[in-house]
């Protein structure tokens, strides 16, 4: 199971990178696993201001849809547009290429209820 270090999760499974105030926002190897193949990636809050723990989107696999939760509050300032035409990308490099939203962090965000890596693999076992 891959859970870089650098990174921090949420319990909901998702991993949050924050560079500045960006933060960028996809789903874990362990969700990805657990949801099978993805066929579909559908967000539509690009520009619109979320709330920590609002569905900014949803991520289709072959037996199930699955919300995606922020972990910040913020403004989606964009969607990984490769996943329409390739959302397996989420599947093949959950960390990389298959990231899905970018978010301007909302100022005065607490970042101490993310998860550490460590703390995310005690979460999963």
């Amino acid at each position: 199971m891959n859970i870089p270090a650098e990174l921090k999760y949420t319990k909901d499974h998702e991993w949050v990178k924050v560079e500045g105030n960006v933060a960028t926002i996809g789903i874990t190897d362990f969700a990805q696993g657990e949801l099978g193949d993805i066929v579909f990636v559908d967000v539509d809050t690009v520009d619109d201001e979320i709330a920590e723990g609002d569905v900014f989107g949803s991520v289709e696999a072959v037996k199930t849809v699955s919300d995606l939760f922020s972990p910040l509050a913020g403004t989606v300032t964009e969607f990984n547009e490769a996943l329409e035409d390739e959302p397996e990308l989420v599947n093949q490099d959950p960390y990389g290429k298959g990231w899905i939203i970018k978010l301007e962090v909302a100022e005065g965000v607490d970042l101490s209820g993310l998860l550490s890596a460590e703390d995310y693999q005690a979460l999963i076992g």
